[in-house]
């Protein structure tokens, strides 16, 4: 087999391909370092260095800048949310309801009529006066808090590149996620858990791991997800029951010390034997470790049964809550980056009747606002950046046909990729604001349009990294989050 070598940010370092690496790590130690890192601690179990060395030992770089916050919680409403029923209120819909779109009709995915008005009311909150639809109370409360930008925009209407393009900056798959960017920049300040998490009942979207994958970066980057869903009722939060496999109980822990060590130098004896960092050894290396720690860390950090009562009201049931109370905690801990995922699929893929909305932002709401005023409670707020989205918004005029409409007409509404909404929150971000605007039907952005990449450079620079600078060289190229785009909203910055 060919040895494809390249030398990575200019340093002199030298790594394998990939293959090579895992025939490395596959035939090191009679497959023995394999066998025990696939046992310990599974693929996913790959956690991000320090806030000071990289696990190449080489000094992680300090922060462009004075950085506003510190991490970030990403709370992602998967499927598309619709952005005239939620964020972005528009009168022109309930006078033009049922009138075909004046400005002809709209090129979408599927067939779609005439103008829908939203069957939700909006309502002013705060000193702000910031209009939120009924299916977000609990987050309108939070309105001099947050800022809705409702001038986003992506580049293609179906669910696999669009959330690509949200996760990692690009439409195919292979590229490192805004997690493993920002551990790949920042590190992290818990050495007993992973740099950066993921919390999904079930998996999301037909993508999965690509979503919070490392990409090029070396494998310690890669996000570590672990499920909210309970296996069984009865097990309530217990947290051994959330994380599998973190306890043995037929092994002793200085008996597992003794394991991981020798695991350890028998990956260190076949790194000096390549006389080359190797970054999936090195993060296979790490893995365990962090493994090994965990077993003491998560469960406590894990058991939200640990929280007051009233902690535990504020956030409600489910799933989505249980997921949000659990980013909070991690981030209190010092990890890096949560992202929260609402539901297994597409769940606010709402083609065939917009009124599903109201179900998914019943689950979502009171859990999304929770993490505002806990954090804030915690004295975190300030320090922690949360973001709330989706991967694109959904048309003005109602679905008449195909796919999930069933060829009937419906009142549902079609994916639009043209003109969507989000919302932030702490972290530098001003509160009791709106930035940008769709035309007066919601479907196109027509003011200070926001692409993916200038959300991207926005956390980034919030977090005290130039966009612009955050590269690694793979296969002969400079790559970077936002591609060769990306600009700052300094408008929405405190």
């Amino acid at each position: 087999m060919a040895d494809h070598r390249h030398d990575h940010d200019g340093c002199g370092i030298i790594h394998t391909e990939p293959q090579t690496r895992r025939e490395a790590l596959k035939t090191m130690g009679a497959g023995f370092g394999m066998m025990a890192f696939a046992q310990m601690v599974g693929a996913s179990m790959l956690e991000a260095a320090g806030p000071i060395r990289s696990a190449m030992g080489t000094m992680i770089p300090k922060p462009d800048f004075a950085p506003r916050a510190k991490n970030v919680i990403f709370l992602f409403m998967n499927g598309g949310v619709s952005q005239v029923d939620t964020f972005d209120p528009k009168p022109a819909l309930d006078r033009y309801h049922g009138q075909p779109l004046p400005t002809g009709e709209v090129k979408t995915e599927r067939k779609t009529g005439s103008l829908m008005r939203s069957p939700f009311e909006f309502s002013r909150y705060g000193q702000s006066g910031l209009e939120v639809s009924e299916l977000f109370p609990h987050v309108g409360a939070c309105a001099d808090d947050i800022c809705v930008v409702r001038s986003m925009y992506t580049d293609i209407p179906n669910h696999e590149p669009s959330l690509l393009m949200m996760n990692t900056g690009h439409i195919q798959p292979g590229r490192p996620s805004l997690g493993s960017w920002l551990t790949y920049g920042l590190g992290t300040e818990n050495q007993n858990l992973p740099g950066f998490v993921v919390l999904c009942p079930d998996q999301p979207t037909v993508i999965g791991p690509p979503l919070w994958s490392n990409g090029f970066l070396p494998a310690i980057h890669q996000g570590t997800y672990i499920s909210d869903r309970i296996p069984r009722l009865e097990d309530d939060f217990d947290p051994y029951a959330l994380i599998p496999n973190i306890h043995n109980e037929n092994v002793e822990a200085q008996d597992q010390r003794r394991e991981v060590d020798l695991v350890a130098r028998l990956n260190r004896l076949h790194l000096e034997r390549l006389q080359q960092h190797d970054p999936e050894i090195e993060g296979a290396i790490q893995a365990m470790e962090t493994a090994y720690r965990m077993q003491t860390e998560a469960p406590e950090v894990f058991d939200i049964r640990k929280e007051s009562a009233a902690t535990q009201a504020l956030y409600g049931p489910g799933s989505t809550a249980r997921g949000c109370l659990m980013a909070v905690r991690l981030i209190e801990q010092g990890v890096r980056m949560v992202q929260v995922y609402y539901a297994k699929g597409d769940p606010w893929d709402d083609h065939a009747d917009i009124q599903g909305h109201r179900v998914h932002a019943r689950h979502s709401d009171q859990g999304f606002a929770a993490v505002i005023h806990d954090l804030k409670s915690r004295g975190l707020l300030d320090e922690t950046l949360v973001v709330c989205g989706t991967e694109f918004g959904r048309t003005p005029v109602l679905e008449t046909g195909g796919g999930g409409a069933g060829g009937r007409v419906t009142n549902g509404r079609d994916h639009n990729p043209f003109g969507f909404s989000i919302w932030l929150a702490g972290g530098g971000i001003k509160g009791g604001m709106t930035y940008g605007r769709t035309d007066d039907f919601g479907f196109k952005a027509i003011e200070n349009p926001v692409h993916i990449h200038d959300l991207h450079a926005t956390i980034l620079y919030l977090m005290g990294i130039d966009h612009e600078k955050l590269t690694y060289n793979y296969s002969g190229r400079d790559f970077r989050l936002t591609d060769v785009a990306g600009n700052v909203i300094h408008d929405i910055i405190a």
